[in-house]
């Protein structure tokens, strides 16, 4: 080698190609081997923010130190330090920039993986030497765990390596060694991952966030965890055991038909490992040889579908942002897999009202739990145009088939012609039946099973189960202690204190002609009148601008109901000197004096009953 001075960049210490030449002696006429600043502490970085990079990286530099020692090379870090702008603006080039000054600087060799980092240090007149990295591909040691039958290995720092076996829907956790795992075995197998990760057409790396990456590896999908995300480091690996047609899940004529044309809002939902993925590749492959254009919206991108389908990813961290570039596309199916978060299903919703076809793959315990989830996301009306078909998936195996409508109609339960209004419908798709009725009852949005009405129950079932909770809300904000009473599937009675009654009827009835509308039902007021209890001795007297009654001690601190004649007019508490005072200027007030004056009977009553 003529250069005496070799600069290292991140790619070929992360690489670990440096070690294997030192060790082959394949550099042994460098008398230097320089590490720039910049490089060390973006490393550094990568590591404090939990990121595989750089603690391989750091690694790899502790390995060149050792090797450099045993065959006399000097080891140098030199060069200026990054700012903390230098480091985020690493991705930009900002980082290569200041690595390529060193080497020019010290008159040294750069040497790198990166081919662009290489070609524009020739650009530049430094001399560059790049390495390329022979990756392992094959026979990778996590690979030793996995057999045709094993659905995922579990692998933890100081715990036994597990894996899981069998099919989706009938599967066994099992011990795969009587070892268990070491941190520098498992750091050892990230090695190898994140080595053959980087090699073009083998794999990538889907999510790197602080703590957490996934790696997608051919047909693996492989998630790494660290502190202080996870309690320890931790490796999952997930393979796909399962490859099927659509034909193979035995859906029926009806189905197949629909799939081939009416559907374009499909979502398939199940619990987790029931076969959702598995399923929507088999759509994906279908579409294909239908003739249409499919693309897919993965992260990370793990379906097993045909070199025909190009799998996308968030662009720039988002999916909404690579709506721009798909609709640009122009595919006539998209296959969503994992919508979950709340701008997931706006995207799924925007790209279905643009006219794509969509399959979406939702996490869900039961069929209904799909479109629940659409709620409250999405205004209620849209769901219909949005989603028309929902397949529930579990075992491995198509357990239900619902078929989604709007229309407008009374609710089932529900008999007054008035009370008709936009719904939206759940059907089995293969009986045709109702098997959920969709719609706003009140201000809210309600889902009611309709297969349990029509089990013949009680007439006031029906409104008991649906409005008595809210129709008690919205009246108790009149009257606290209202009585109110079903007397009908679609009739209440309301009873409250004489004073509340003009509140609730309002002008010309107008209050509660806009509390019926809203709550859906008939609603009759009534004055509540207080249960009859023990009567009360007591004396009147007025002074001032007050009437006072006063009653015995024993009555202090407890309601007690006056009466003039036999109509009820008010509840009062006896105050703390046993008596009850009331400004002559009030409503009450008024009525005592005029009793008084007329002669009539004043009577009082406590409220035990």
């Amino acid at each position: 080698m003529d250069n005496k001075k070799l600069v290292l960049d991140t790619s070929v210490i992360i690489d670990g190609e440096v070690t294997k030449m030192i060790e082959t002696g394949d550099i042994s006429g460098a008398s230097q081997i320089i590490i720039p600043l910049a490089v060390l502490d973006e490393l550094q970085s990568q590591a404090s923010s939990n990121k595989e990079h750089g603690f391989v990286g750091l690694s790899e530099i502790k390995k060149i130190r050792e090797q450099c020692s045993k065959k006399k090379i000097d080891l140098l870090f030199v060069g200026a330090r990054p700012t903390l702008d230098d480091i985020r603006l690493a991705k930009h080039g900002r980082i290569d920039a200041l690595i390529k000054d060193v080497a020019m600087r010290e008159g040294a060799t750069l040497v790198t993986a990166d081919y662009v980092q290489a070609l524009v240090a020739e650009a530049q007149g430094v001399q560059s030497m790049h390495v390329s990295t022979p990756a392992k591909t094959s026979n990778l040691e996590f690979e030793k765990f996995f057999d045709d039958n094993t659905m995922s290995v579990h692998l933890k720092e100081g715990v036994l390596p597990m894996g899981k076996k069998g099919k989706p829907g009938n599967s066994q956790l099992v011990k795969l060694d009587e070892e268990r795992c070491s941190y520098s075995q498992l750091t050892h197998i990230i090695e190898e991952i994140s080595e053959a990760s980087r090699v073009e057409g083998v794999g990538s790396v889907e999510i790197s966030r602080s703590g957490a990456t996934v790696i997608q590896y051919g047909k693996f999908r492989i998630a790494i965890t660290r502190p202080p995300f996870s309690d320890g480091l931790e490796i999952t690996i997930v393979k796909p055991i399962v490859k099927l047609a659509l034909a193979d899940y035995n859906a029926n004529e009806k189905l197949m038909d629909r799939l081939s044309g009416e559907a374009e809002g499909i979502i398939i939902s199940g619990p987790p490992g029931s076969g959702k993925s598995t399923l929507a590749g088999s759509l994906a492959e279908f579409y294909l040889e239908k003739g249409k254009i499919v693309k897919t919206f993965e992260s990370p991108r793990d379906l097993q579908v045909p070199a025909e389908v190009t799998q996308y990813g968030p662009l720039e961290g988002s999916f909404d942002k690579a709506v721009d570039i798909l609709l640009l596309v122009r595919p006539d199916y998209t296959i969503f897999d994992e919508v979950r978060r709340a701008p997931d299903f706006e995207v799924f919703s925007d790209m279905r009202l643009a006219g794509v076809g969509m399959v979406g793959v939702v996490h869900a315990s039961s069929p209904l739990d799909a479109i629940q989830r659409f709620i409250g996301k999405v205004e209620l009306g849209m769901i219909p145009h949005i989603i028309d078909t929902i397949i529930f998936v579990k075992s491995g195996s198509i357990q239900k088939v619902y078929d989604v409508s709007l229309t407008v109609k009374v609710p089932t339960g529900m008999q007054e012609a008035d009370l008709a209004r936009p719904l939206v419908e759940v059907r089995d798709f293969n009986t045709g039946e109702i098997q959920y009725e969709i719609y706003t009852f009140g201000e809210e949005n309600v889902v009611v099973p309709t297969a349990e009405l029509n089990k013949k129950i009680k007439p006031d079932a029906t409104i008991r189960k649906l409005a008595e909770s809210k129709i008690r809300d919205v009246i108790r904000r009149f009257d606290s202690d209202a009585e109110i009473n079903i007397l009908s599937e679609n009739r209440v009675q309301i009873k409250v204190t004489k004073e509340v009654v003009p509140l609730i009827i309002g002008r010309g009835g107008s209050t509660v002609s806009e509390l019926e509308k809203m709550l859906g039902i008939k609603i009759d007021v009534e004055v509540k009148t207080p249960a009859l209890g023990n009567e009360i001795n007591f004396n009147v007297s007025e002074a001032g601008s007050s009437v006072t009654i006063l009653i015995n001690q024993e009555e202090i601190g407890k309601n007690v109901n006056i009466y003039i004649d036999d109509e009820f007019v008010f509840t009062s508490q006896v105050g703390k000197k046993s008596r009850i005072k009331i400004d002559k200027r009030s409503e009450n007030g008024r009525k005592i004096i005029n009793a008084i004056l007329a002669g009539r009977k004043i009577r009082i009553f406590d409220s035990r009953g």
